[in-house]
């Protein structure tokens, strides 16, 4: 269980996780790995921009402490980088990060200078389906600055809504599928990677609610690890003929400003059996009406699945 907000910084990141080789106890987890406080701050750090970024009329901050609350955020996120980081001079320390421990819990009357110079985190863009396809020709102009279709504001979405396994019935066979982690060329340069998981049928309509999974868990060479486990929303025999699962990779554009997806993968129902399953990547758009695929690479990297079926 998370503690409040005012002992959020009191966390340390120093157990239950591997060690670096020849590192003593109480120093930086093995690389790659996130220690529980990290991902708690993860999520605060979400929080807190979502707060920060929310409008006048439905917040109950001022401009200036959604600033310095948005500045908050930032720091929590320099020291999540911190810990992950590959280089030994931690830029983000958590004597730092108790700083910031006082001006949260008085928020509302904090009005001294900010102790870091750091800005807040830019406002997230999540586009909606098929509005990037309009954005597709800014791809290999990213040096260009934010891009075009960036706007002031944008309501932000934060990753993360796995929904639990439906009820049992009676000969009905529910399905759950581990996202293990996928291959990608670039993988370690995916800023917040997430993968959205839908079932559509063959006109593309949402045959069940759509989730996202967290932020990945760590990268690693050509692999971005999830370890996350996706329960269908709906027992497979009820799942119309020609039904798909798709997969959407997606992640955050600093320089643009938004969500982007990346690539996607789909498993047809005659590929629901139990055991591990590798699946082809496609290039975006995503086609959920499966008529125009084009691999996303020929390199042998896919998305490693791990299906379990539960009948009574």
């Amino acid at each position: 269980r998370a503690p409040p907000p005012e002992q959020a910084f009191l966390w340390t990141a120093d157990t239950t996780y591997p060690r670096e080789a020849g590192s003593r106890r109480g120093t930086k987890p093995l690389l790659g790995y996130k220690t529980p406080n990290c991902q708690w701050r993860a999520g605060l750090a979400r929080h807190l921009q979502k707060e920060a970024q929310a409008q006048h009329n439905n917040s109950e901050f001022t401009e200036e402490q959604k600033k310095t609350i948005g500045k908050i955020a930032t720091c929590l996120e320099l020291r999540s980088a911190a810990l992950q980081s590959t280089q030994s001079q931690e830029e983000f320390k958590l004597e730092d990060l108790k700083k910031l421990e006082p001006i949260l819990k008085n928020i509302l009357t904090y009005n001294k200078e900010f102790p870091f110079d750091v800005q807040p985190v830019p406002l997230r863009r999540i586009l909606a389906p098929g509005e990037e396809e309009h954005l597709e020709f800014e791809e290999d102009e990213e040096e260009g600055g934010a891009g075009a279709g960036s706007p002031d504001s944008f309501p932000a979405r934060v990753p993360g809504t796995l929904l639990p396994r439906l009820p049992s019935e009676p000969g009905m066979t529910l399905l759950t599928i581990r996202i293990e982690k996928i291959g990608l060329k670039d993988a370690g340069q995916c800023i917040d990677p997430y993968i959205t998981v839908s079932v559509k049928d063959l006109n593309g309509i949402d045959l069940t609610p759509v989730q996202d999974t967290p932020v990945a868990s760590r990268k690693e060479d050509t692999y971005v690890h999830f370890n996350v486990d996706i329960e269908l929303q709906k027992h497979v025999e009820k799942l119309t003929k020609g039904a798909a699962i798709f997969f959407e990779f997606k992640h955050y554009k600093p320089k643009k400003r938004f969500t982007s997806t990346k690539c996607f993968a789909f498993m047809e129902m005659d590929e629901i059996k139990p055991g591990p399953i590798v699946i082809e990547l496609y290039k975006k758009p995503t086609d959920f009406k499966r008529k125009k695929l084009q691999l996303l690479t020929k390199k042998p990297l896919y998305l490693h699945l791990h299906q379990t079926l539960h009948k009574e």
